[in-house]
């Protein structure tokens, strides 16, 4: 029932954004119709933890209201109780670690668009930066950078913007109030929508979005010791994507943990919208303020200082790292970075490709207990030179677990098939399982699709280390060595079917059976022919 108004809510609410962003580009428009769904949780929330907080106070505001001019029940009790509004303002901090003022609250933003009021704009404006800056005890400066309401492409001026804000808001005021109001259902709704505009967005998707299906079995993949009844641990100190993106993979990860802890959420991105829209979507998944942080900056030359060189009492140790960095990425690494903490043992990535050295920092902070799951292209499992030689130590060192090839055409960036790389630091086999998972789809109009029953088939074989005829395998490390330490899945595990052996010799027994037999058919017939008088066959 859930699962189905997920997907009614997320239909309706594309459907909205579909009819109205006119000429605008989906990408801009995406940015102002999640910013609206995101106000719409953080005053949902508010308002229902303010109906505890203030209780009959609340209710008779709210019997009140009519009779007023205000728009909302908190706006009537702030006018009521001017002098007690820091102090409940501090209480309510503790409460859901942010404040949002009546002015700024959903119920009164769509109320003034649905009057047409020429103060939503403005009051939008000053909404967004109050959000930014006052609103949490942890700033999120920059919330809201790429919602531009003084942009043209709302309209050529203040009047024309404004009316094209009540309508947006409006519809989206309409579409959500056919629901239940839900965290999980808009959260759900809110990831639902960012698929959506990944598919429309072409190569741009690969900066923002990680399809759900996949993204599942990452997920799985690094808390199967936390999940399973009989293991002792069952919490994650700390879970890191060092390419975010809009943060579907960590909260994949959280989600797996269910009733279980996690310490803390990292996450890093290098775009600034989609650093945005991983903030956003953090809180819109009632993730507290405190319980994460996502840092705006670039992963390959380490600007995030709490991940930085330090000792080893502060170096901070991640349980589970999940990750789909830009396949094959271009990037100038300086000499300093030669010299690099996450580097030096291993070597560095060539500049036509940093797929490596994507891998080699979440590797570095992986904890020695923990595992890694990361998205990669194939390339990373047989090219030579220095990814050869990395490729190499980490096998020599029995830190890469599993090898798993997954199907093509299943991200809307790119229709070329990839693979997910497991590591570990401290392994008990001393084999890598190979899982060839490259012909278990179900074809899709536009993108191919893993079913449940795929994620499924490759988790339960990651898990249970099994074996099977033409889809997985365990490889020691005296073959892989005597394959060039080349980790080229088809060269393990091949799909392709057996070719029956032939029996040559009953072949030309067969072969010379057949031409007695025409040898006698043609004497017959030319019996027949002599007999009429006719030329006979030769």
């Amino acid at each position: 029932m859930i699962e189905t108004m997920q997907k009614e809510l997320g239909k309706t609410l594309w459907n909205i954004a579909d009819k109205l962003r006119g000429a605008m580009n989906p990408d801009d428009f995406r940015d102002y119709m999640l910013s609206f769904l995101f106000l719409r949780y953080l005053s949902d929330n508010y308002e229902n933890a303010v109906k505890k907080e203030l209780g009959k106070e609340y209710e008779d505001c709210e019997q009140a209201l009519s009779q007023s001019t205000f728009k909302n029940p908190l706006a009537l009790w702030y006018e009521k109780n001017k002098e007690d509004t820091k102090m409940f303002e501090k209480q309510m901090r503790r409460k859901v670690h942010y404040v949002i003022q009546p002015d700024y609250l959903w119920s009164n933003i769509t109320e003034l668009a649905r009057t047409q009021s020429n103060d939503l704009l403005s009051t939008l404006q000053n909404g967004f930066k109050y959000i930014e800056n006052e609103s949490f005890e942890v700033s999120f400066r920059g919330l809201f950078s790429e919602v531009n309401l003084d942009s043209e492409k709302l309209g050529k001026n203040y009047t024309a913007r404004n009316a094209m804000l009540c309508n947006v808001i409006t519809e989206i005021a309409k579409g959500l109030s056919e629901f239940p109001n839900e965290r999980d259902l808009l959260g759900d709704a809110y990831e639902y929508l960012i698929g959506q505009f990944a598919a429309g967005s072409g190569k741009k998707a690969g900066e923002f979005y990680t399809p759900q299906q996949i993204s599942k079995i990452l997920s799985k993949i690094v808390t199967c010791d936390c999940r399973e009844p009989h293991k002792k641990k069952n919490y994650l100190n700390a879970v890191l994507d060092f390419a975010c993106g809009s943060g579907s993979l960590l909260l994949n990860v959280r989600k797996e943990m269910r009733t279980n802890a996690i310490g803390k959420i990292y996450g890093q991105e290098k775009n600034i919208t989609t650093y945005n829209l991983a903030r956003m979507n953090m809180l819109l998944h009632g993730v507290k303020d405190n319980e994460f942080e996502i840092f705006h900056g670039d992963t390959l030359i380490n600007e995030w200082d709490i991940f930085g060189e330090m000792n080893p009492g502060k170096k901070i140790e991640c349980d589970a790292i999940v990750a789909n960095p830009p396949f094959s990425y271009r990037w100038e690494p300086n000499e300093s970075l030669a010299q690099d903490f996450r580097y030096k043992n291993y070597g560095l990535a060539p500049k036509s490709a940093a797929d490596f050295a994507f891998l080699l920092h979440g590797f570095h902070f992986l904890s020695q207990e923990g595992t890694m799951a990361i998205i990669l292209p194939h390339g990373v499992l047989f090219r030579g030179g220095v990814e050869e030689r990395i490729r190499r130590k980490l096998l020599e060192e029995n830190k890469i677990d599993t090898v798993i090839g997954l199907p093509q055409n299943l991200f809307y960036s790119t229709g070329i098939p990839v693979c997910i790389l497991v590591l570990k630091k401290c392994r008990r086999d001393d084999g890598v399982l190979f899982i060839n998972a490259a012909e278990n789809y179900e074809k899709g109009k536009r993108q191919n699709v893993l079913l449940d029953e795929h994620i499924n088939k490759i988790v339960e074989t990651y898990q249970n280390r099994t074996e099977e005829n033409r889809y997985s395998r365990m490889v020691f490390m005296d073959e892989i060595e005597k394959n060039g330490f080349n980790l080229n899945i088809s060269r393990y595990v091949s799909t392709a079917e057996e070719e029956e052996i032939i029996d040559l010799k009953a072949v030309k027994n067969e072969l010379d059976d057949l031409e007695r037999q025409i040898a006698q058919a043609k004497e017959k017939h030319n019996v027949f022919l002599r007999e009429l008088g006719l030329e006979e066959l030769r």
